[in-house]
Formats: C-alpha cells, sequence, structure tokens
C-alpha cells in the first residue's frame, strides 16, 4: 500500500509539482525567536477564506437588486437551510477580519518587520488593511434596509467633500443625488467583482514577499540555529485559527445580526450609524464641524494612511528590541486612544433606538399584517396567561388544556367567547375557570385564536409586547372607529397604514395630547395617554405596514 502512495506521489509531483511545493513550504527555516506573535497573518488569510465561502453561498440566492436584494436577503435569514448561519458568519467575519489585520499590523510595527528590506511587505499589508475597509463600506450597502441606506448616505456624503476631487467621487459611486439603482450596481460590482480579485492578487504578492525576505528576526536571534516552520509553527498557527473559528462560529449562532424595515429614502428622521470600524469617521463630523468637517473626514485619514505608507522610509534606525521601542509603543498606544476614544464617543451619543426601528426583519413578523383586534388578542392571552394551560404550536411540553394553533378550524368566535365566560357550560368538566374581561376584549381574544394558523408560525413568542400593548390600547380607545388599518376600520379618518412615511413620531405624539392644534377642525378628541402607552400606541402606529394586506 506504502508502495502506490508513493508511487501516486511521485507521479503528481511530476506532473504538478505540488507535493515538492508543500514540502518545501512546510519546511521553510524561521527565526528561533518566531511564535505566537506571529500567528495573526495566518489567521487574517483563514477569516478571508471564510469570507470568500460565505460570500459565494449567500450569493447563490441573493438577487443584486434594490428592493429585491432586502427580500431575497429575508428568504435566506428564514428559509434558506443554514442560510442565517451564512450571514453570522460573513458579517462577524468582516469584523474580526478588521481586528485581526490590526493586530497584525500593530505586531509588525512594534517589532519593527518593517524596515529594510521589508518595506514592501509593510507598504502591501496597508494596502490590505485599505481593502479590508473597503469590503465593509461596499458591503454595508447590500443588505438594502434603513440602516445601511442612511449610513451608506453618510459615507458618500463624506465621500463628496474630498478636495478637488469631490464631484469624480460622488459620480463614480452614482451618488450626486438620491442613492439608488445605479448607486447600488456600482457598490456591489465593487464588492462581488473588483475587490476579491484584487484581495488574492494582493495576498499572493504579500506571501511572496514574506517568503523572498523571510520573517523577520528579532535583535541577537541572527546567529542562533534556525527552526522549520513545521511542526512547531503550524501547530501554533492552528491553535490560533482554532480559537477565531471558534469565537467567530460564537458569535454566529448567539449574535443575531438584525435587519431592519426596507430602505426608505423618505425617512429623514432615521438617525444613521456606521459599522463600529468606522465610527471614528462619523464622530469625527462632530468634532470638526461646517468648513472644517474636510479636515476631520478627508485629511486626517489621508495624513494617517500616508503615514503607515512612509514609516519604513521615515524610521531608517538600527532594529532593536521591542520592550527597547518606547516611541513605536508610544504610537500605538495614542492610536488606539484616539481611535477608541472617538469610537466610544460615537457610542454614547448614539440616541436610544425607538421600539419600530428596533424591529428584527429577519425573523417572522407575520404579526403586522393582523388586523388590530386579532393583535389586541394576544395581548390579553399574555394578559390572562393562557400560556400556563395552552400551547400554540405542535410538539413541546405536554400541558392541561389543548393545543391552539388552527383553532379555527373546529369553532367559531361565538363558541370561543361562551367558553372564554363559561368554560363548564361548553366543556363539563374542564379545569378552565372564566376569563375575567369584557366582552369586548373577550371578542378580540377569539380573534387571536382564529388568526393562529400553521402559516403565520408561533405568533404569540413573535409578536412584539409594545405592539400588542398599543393595539389593545388602540381597541379599547375605539380609534378604528375613525381610522382604518390593515383593512378594517371607518373612513371618517385617515388611513393608518404607512404613517410612518408621512409623519415623525413627534408630530404623532402632539397629535394625541393637542389635534387641534397640529390639525385645525379635525374631530379627532385629545387623549391623556400615560407616558408608556403613549409610547406602546406609536410604536404600534409605525410599526404598521404601508399597505394594508389582501384581504
Amino acid at each position: 500500500m506504502k508502495a502506490k502512495i508513493d508511487q501516486f506521489i511521485e507521479a503528481l509531483e511530476h506532473r504538478t509539482g505540488i507535493p515538492g511545493a508543500v514540502e518545501h513550504f512546510l519546511n521553510e527555516e524561521i527565526p528561533a525567536s518566531s511564535g505566537w506573535h506571529q500567528v495573526f497573518g495566518s489567521v487574517a488569510m483563514f477569516l478571508i477564506m471564510i469570507q470568500f465561502f460565505t460570500g459565494i453561498m449567500l450569493a447563490f440566492n441573493y438577487a443584486p437588486t434594490p428592493g429585491q436584494a432586502y427580500d431575497s436577503l429575508r428568504y435566506i435569514l428564514t428559509e434558506v437551510t443554514a442560510g442565517r448561519l451564512m450571514r453570522g458568519l460573513h458579517h462577524w467575519g468582516a469584523s474580526m477580519i478588521i481586528v485581526i489585520v490590526v493586530l497584525h499590523m500593530v505586531q509588525v510595527f512594534l517589532w519593527g518587520a518593517y524596515k529594510k528590506p521589508r518595506e514592501g511587505t509593510w507598504i502591501v499589508g496597508v494596502v490590505l488593511l485599505l481593502v479590508t475597509l473597503a469590503y465593509g463600506l461596499t458591503g454595508y450597502l447590500l443588505a438594502w434596509d434603513n440602516r445601511a441606506y442612511w449610513g451608506t448616505v453618510v459615507a458618500t456624503q463624506i465621500g463628496a467633500t474630498v478636495p478637488l476631487a469631490g464631484p469624480y467621487v460622488s459620480r463614480l459611486l452614482a451618488s450626486t443625488g438620491d442613492i439608488g439603482v445605479v448607486t447600488f450596481a456600482r457598490f456591489y460590482g465593487l464588492h462581488v467583482l473588483l475587490l476579491p480579485p484584487a484581495t488574492m492578487l494582493l495576498i499572493g504578492l504579500h506571501l511572496v514577499l514574506v517568503r523572498r525576505h523571510g520573517v523577520a528576526p528579532t535583535v541577537g536571534d541572527e546567529l542562533k540555529p534556525k527552526k522549520q516552520f513545521y511542526p512547531e509553527q503550524v501547530f501554533k498557527d492552528t491553535v490560533a485559527i482554532f480559537i477565531a473559528f471558534a469565537i467567530l462560529f460564537t458569535l454566529a449562532i448567539s449574535v443575531r445580526v438584525p435587519l431592519e424595515r426596507m430602505a426608505d429614502p423618505t425617512d429623514t428622521t432615521y438617525i444613521p450609524r456606521p459599522e463600529w470600524y468606522f465610527l471614528f469617521l462619523f464622530q469625527m463630523l462632530k468634532v470638526f464641524e461646517g468648513p472644517l468637517e474636510v479636515v476631520g473626514t478627508v485629511i486626517l485619514p489621508t495624513v494617517a494612511i500616508l503615514a503607515l505608507i512612509l514609516t519604513p522610509f521615515v524610521d531608517r534606525s538600527k532594529l532593536v528590541r521591542v520592550r527597547q521601542r518606547t516611541l513605536a509603543m508610544g504610537v500605538v498606544v495614542l492610536a488606539a486612544i484616539g481611535w477608541g476614544g472617538l469610537t466610544l464617543a460615537a457610542i454614547r451619543s448614539t440616541p436610544p433606538q425607538t421600539a419600530a426601528a428596533s424591529i428584527d426583519f429577519s425573523g417572522p413578523v407575520q404579526w403586522m399584517q393582523l388586523k388590530p383586534a386579532e393583535l389586541s388578542g394576544i395581548h390579553y392571552y399574555k394578559q390572562e396567561n393562557c400560556g400556563a394551560c395552552h400551547n400554540v404550536t405542535q410538539g413541546g411540553e405536554a400541558k392541561a388544556g389543548p393545543t391552539l394553533l388552527n383553532t379555527g378550524r373546529r369553532h367559531d368566535a361565538a363558541w370561543l367567547v361562551q367558553h372564554f365566560k363559561a368554560p363548564q357550560t361548553l366543556n363539563p368538566g374542564s379545569a378552565m375557570t372564566p376569563v375575567n374581561l369584557n366582552a369586548a376584549q373577550l371578542n378580540d381574544l377569539a380573534a387571536a385564536m382564529l388568526a393562529m394558523t400553521t402559516d403565520n408560525g408561533d405568533l404569540i413568542s413573535t409578536t412584539p409586547a409594545f405592539a400588542a400593548d398599543g393595539a389593545a390600547l388602540y381597541q379599547k380607545t375605539f380609534c378604528g372607529s375613525c381610522h382604518m388599518v390593515n383593512g378594517v376600520g371607518g373612513k371618517l379618518g385617515p388611513v393608518l397604514n404607512g404613517l410612518a412615511t408621512r409623519r415623525t413620531e413627534a408630530w404623532t405624539i402632539d397629535h394625541f395630547v393637542n389635534p387641534q392644534k397640529v390639525s385645525p377642525g379635525t374631530p379627532m378628541p385629545a387623549y391623556k395617554f400615560s407616558g408608556q402607552e403613549m409610547q406602546d400606541m406609536v410604536a404600534y402606529l409605525f410599526t404598521l405596514p404601508d399597505k394594508a394586506p389582501a384581504q
């Protein structure tokens, strides 16, 4: 058997040279001082491979046009096997790559490994860092939700402030007006068609330079016997890669990547926030305001990039041990304080997210299609703790009462209301106690029971509390006698579907408190809601779909 394996390897070597290349790679000599501090390059390479793989997996079901992109992403997250995992790996992998690449560059900078003859290796690394950030910028828009849209608006506006080149940057990104189909297509093209081959080319060049000049030894290590890359350093790189992937996989399965409402260019009240690694640049807009804005968003970042590129040519001093490189350590500490401080300031200045904006559209949102009475009934279902005795889906822990799924196939609303009032009359011997609600509330509870089918998922667990509470208040105050929601209600007042696209939350609150002030002559009375009631009501109204669902 061994002879056949050797014969196969010999034939493969003769025809491809792969076995010899692998052997040469593994037997490469590295300095005796090489160790754990040099694992970041291998981890970064692995994470880039993960990004390529998960990007390809997502592309199989992704439609690269606005609107369809959003729907296809929801399809990936809710229907495709392992779709949520792939997106989680891709999303968190993008952040981890930036962290690892920065750590790798910090390690190279502190050890002085950029000095002659490794200037080219360092410059290629700087360009790879910029390409990594470009992935984050161009990929941000592809979800086509409100967060992505308005974050990209800020980014393109910053690009437009570049002296002299601003108009050309805007024209290149097709962002001279609103962000639309052309902008989306160019961001997608950059993210999928241009950056990947550029990345592979730069990585190949980086590896060639590393192999040509070797791993930089520490001072005094030049005369020590060298060691082979395999097995010691291979083992350390493998352990580091395993730890990185364990962290990435844990984030992907335990921290849900939110998907907000589909991008709405008319929602001028939305407060944009970029990804965390661009928050420092976003905060610069507040530090340098007005005419000085270009200093913080363009000039200082450009100076920082030029400083990184020119570092090997400015620092031509003799290489010393890392503990003696106090200036380099000071530069790293100051850069960390500056980046971290601006990022923290941006996070702290972020206003609290409204309940309506916090909805995660990557999960079931069938509750948004419910009529007010049905949604109100979910409020009373939770209030009366019906879940203690009933399941609403098949399976799960056995409970005293029957499963309520598809109740409408067995009973009508009149039977359910009577059952709520006097369980013993319809089911002699039932352990259920009468439900202590008034007639209108019982009707809402029955409506919720009839709405539960196998097609709309687990409405009880997926409906946000604010939506059910707001709908209950909507019903209690008889708003439906004048307004229509999801196809039901009166026609005296305007239809409330799509209210979020026409009004702000502040205006809506003022309208409840003093209708005559904001709408003179309106027959609507003033409402004295408590703070929580007002918050629930407005949040519910602002989650209504733009159009009523088909009846």
